[in-house]
């Protein structure tokens, strides 16, 4: 089954965002994540529509950062792309009549949103910004070390 990656591909995006002076193209961005720009603008449409992000359009345009990432939380940029589905598990339909069925429908639905909550309030405990901490000074150096 596939999954998805768009939560920690567009944290990518928004960190790279944040490191660059000026506008990102979604050409440049495709090209970062091996994606087609339409995607691209798909996806980052769901952040712009959030207030995180912009566009311009033109010779120079592109995406940029519209608020600090100390104030994106992780669950906020989860919630911006949709709140996408976390597992492969989900309800029976076989027999919708079947009270067993529905019994085992009903208890792995509390499981799931029991998974969900937890999910969520961990993403809730960091800001975008704060993915980096553990690596500034990595970063620090190999941006130091980089010809100009």
């Amino acid at each position: 089954m596939p999954t998805d990656s768009r939560l920690p591909r567009v944290l990518h995006v928004l960190l790279h965002l944040d490191q660059i002076d000026g506008p990102v193209t979604s050409q440049q961005i495709g090209q970062m994540l091996a994606t087609n720009p339409a995607l691209v603008r798909r996806v980052m449409a769901g952040l712009r529509d959030a207030g995180f992000v912009a566009s311009t359009k033109g010779h120079g345009g592109g995406w940029y950062l519209l608020k600090p990432l100390t104030e994106i939380s992780l669950a906020d940029v989860y919630t911006a792309l949709g709140a996408p589905q976390l597992f492969a598990v989900g309800p029976s339909s076989d027999n919708l009549t079947c009270l067993l069925e529905k019994a085992a429908n009903e208890a792995t639905a509390h499981a799931l949103e029991a998974a969900r909550s937890v999910f969520q309030a961990e993403l809730a405990k960091m800001t975008v910004a704060d993915l980096v901490a553990p690596h500034a000074e990595t970063i620090k150096a190999f941006q130091q070390s980089r010809p100009t």
